[in-house]
């Protein structure tokens, strides 16, 4: 039984690895707060089976993916179209106004940088739940294929095929995204219906 005061401990030491991965997950920081105390609360009241055959982080990841397929099924439920990244100034990172204000070579090259994963990120929310949780634990957590595994219960083959989906798919998304309008092919009904 955990009292109080460690389960604060554990709170103080996971909580930027909570609110990063749902950050990435869910793309949305309006209800970051909530999800993050959802995975607390789940955290705190499993506590008392959690049976340390995994690490607690990898437990908490579980619970972390968990809280977000959840929000992911709560959006499609009210049809809330998603929204996109923030530019930076919830994270006290530089605002789209600070970077343009700038007069140095590197601004222009700054903002581009900045459109170019905010695209990345946008194409990366039209990947399947498992694509997107696999690219994200992988790639910006910098999980091993095992920790993968180990997280969302699956064997590492299965891991390997996601990420290499997951990849290929973003690729082909981003690059189509990066093509001027005007070489873009149109887009028929049905291509509509399956994005």
């Amino acid at each position: 039984m955990h009292t109080s005061a460690q389960f604060e401990q554990i709170v103080q030491e996971h909580q930027q690895q909570v609110f990063r991965t749902l950050a990435r997950l869910v793309n949305r920081r309006e209800n970051l707060e909530d999800l993050a105390q959802e995975v607390f609360l789940r955290l705190y009241r499993a506590l008392p089976t959690f049976r340390g055959e995994a690490m607690l982080s990898t437990y908490l990841y579980r619970i972390t993916v968990n809280v977000a397929q959840d929000e992911w099924k709560r959006r499609r439920r009210v049809d809330d179209p998603l929204l996109p990244m923030s530019t930076g100034e919830e994270d006290g990172g530089p605002t789209l106004e600070n970077r343009l204000a700038h007069r140095d070579p590197g601004a222009e090259q700054q903002l581009l940088s900045g459109e170019f994963w905010s695209m990345v990120q946008q194409q990366m929310m039209t990947l399947t739940p498992m694509e997107r949780t696999v690219l994200t634990l992988f790639h910006q957590e910098e999980q091993t294929y095992e920790q993968i595994a180990l997280t969302l219960n699956l064997p590492i083959n299965t891991v390997r095929t996601h990420l290499h989906r997951a990849r290929t798919r973003l690729k082909q998304r981003v690059e189509q995204a990066m093509k001027p309008e005007a070489a873009k092919p149109a887009v028929t009904i049905n291509e509509r219906v399956r994005v």
